[in-house]
């Protein structure tokens, strides 16, 4: 890497989000930790950034609010903002028909608006700089669906056709625009989830690592990567 470059997490206080960003700033990106409130736990993340000899600044702001978001990423613009980890995303598991509207549209306005409010203005710069990496985090939930995720699926769904669609935009300006669609893995997301019955469709018969989705990103991330773009890549043991 001859130019110092800097990678934009969203959701980057604790699971993947954290993992991305250590691993990010251990191939030698400066990283921003976006977070919408845990302030303590990205700073915590900050710390082990910096601990790897990179700068890390804490960016505390809502991916669904598009005014606070467009002020902080105009402000992040001055240092520039190589890669894109749009990792932000809730989940409001329940059975369609017992679906809120409110929740609905938690997890709509946080994956989909999330994705429109962050990369929109990021765009342009990579595009003028002949150089980008936007990465999406999907869900194998968005590729093949799930019980009790309607709404999940259809923003992590959502997502994917995002991504086809902005890579064919901007592949001639040396932008790449791909996806990643986890499975199982092991975060706090995965409290309360009954982990014995889904293992037994995973043919690895395991949960992924946060740190394993980590490294995926980091390729993807990486020049090592530039004649990847529009693609969603499942890391799912098999699922």
């Amino acid at each position: 890497m001859s130019e110092r470059r800097r990678a934009l997490i969203t959701g980057a206080s604790r699971g993947i989000g954290a993992a991305i960003a250590r691993t990010l700033a251990r191939d030698g990106f400066d990283i921003v930790i976006n977070c919408k409130a845990n302030v303590v736990r990205a700073e915590e993340v900050a710390t082990e950034v910096r601990a790897l000899g990179r700068e890390a600044v804490v960016a505390p702001f809502d991916v669904t609010d598009a005014a606070s978001t467009s002020r902080a990423v105009e402000a992040l613009l001055e240092g520039g903002i190589h890669v894109l980890v749009n990792n932000a995303g809730v989940t409001r598991d329940a059975p369609f028909p017992t679906t809120t509207e409110t929740a609905w549209n938690d997890v709509l306005d946080t994956t989909l608006g999330g994705f429109y409010n962050v990369t929109r203005p990021l765009v342009m710069p990579m595009v003028q700089r002949r150089w980008g990496r936007i990465i999406n985090v999907s869900s194998i939930s968005g590729v093949i669906g799930n019980r009790g995720q309607v709404g999940y699926s259809a923003a992590k769904a959502g997502l994917i056709g995002a991504t086809k669609a902005l890579a064919l935009e901007v592949a001639k300006r040396h932008v790449t625009v791909n996806a990643i669609a986890p499975g199982l893995i092991d975060t706090e997301m995965l409290e309360g989830a009954p982990v014995d019955e889904i293992l037994k469709h995973i043919p690895m018969r395991r949960v992924g690592q946060a740190d394993e989705v980590a490294e995926l990103v980091a390729f993807l991330a990486s020049d090592r990567a530039a004649y990847i773009t529009g693609q969603v890549i499942a890391i799912s043991g098999g699922l």
